[in-house]
């Protein structure tokens, strides 16, 4: 099963926007993240990349097919909950390039699609003459009853790509969570890098 790498922009992020939500939806049920997603909640939520004229999609393919995708955009078109930890920086938010969710089956890991995720979303950050890209990852503690015991947090990988988590950049964002009536509020590391 070998990856096809290609980057949408503009309307091609528009079409590929269906398969996202059902890539999202299927991935994020998973550890860390336990997301009960509906297609609904989705169309509501992807409408930033719709809606903000430099987004970008890296879609992985197998043939024709969707089986991986990361996201990102400017981070003033994006949720102003993740924009507001970076007070603590003094970061213009103008200068942040904010890299959205990475999603890839799992039968499709380990063939270098983090890399191309991170690598395509910086040069097209770079283009736009952003200076920091930054992501949030969820935390959730050492002892959550639906943590697996063989987890292995992805810090490492993203320390090697350049990224840090910044002290007291703390974002705060809501999602359902697998076996729960409502939504909750989740707290989420901010990893920035200089580019």
């Amino acid at each position: 099963m070998s990856l096809r790498f290609e980057t949408l922009t503009g309307a091609e992020v528009e079409r590929a926007l269906d398969d996202l939500a059902r890539l999202r939806i299927d991935v994020f049920r998973d550890w860390p993240y336990l997301y009960d997603g509906d297609l609904g909640y989705e169309r509501e939520y992807m409408a930033t990349y719709q809606n903000a004229r430099d987004a970008i999609l890296v879609g992985a393919f197998d043939g024709d097919r969707l089986v991986g995708a990361a996201t990102g955009t400017p981070m003033e078109d994006h949720a102003d909950d993740f924009a507001k930890p970076l007070e603590v920086t003094g970061l213009d938010v103008g200068s942040v390039f904010y890299c959205a969710e990475s999603v890839l089956l799992p039968a499709y890991r380990g063939q270098g699609a983090g890399r191309a995720f991170f690598e395509a979303r910086e040069e097209h950050a770079r283009a736009l003459g952003r200076t920091h890209s930054m992501f949030c990852a969820v935390i959730r503690p050492e002892n959550h009853p639906q943590r697996p015991t063989d987890y292995v947090p992805l810090d490492d990988f993203w320390r090697r790509r350049g990224y840090a988590p910044v002290d007291g950049a703390v974002a705060t964002f809501a999602w359902r969570d697998v076996g729960d009536a409502q939504e909750t509020d989740k707290p989420l590391q901010v990893w920035l890098k200089r580019l």
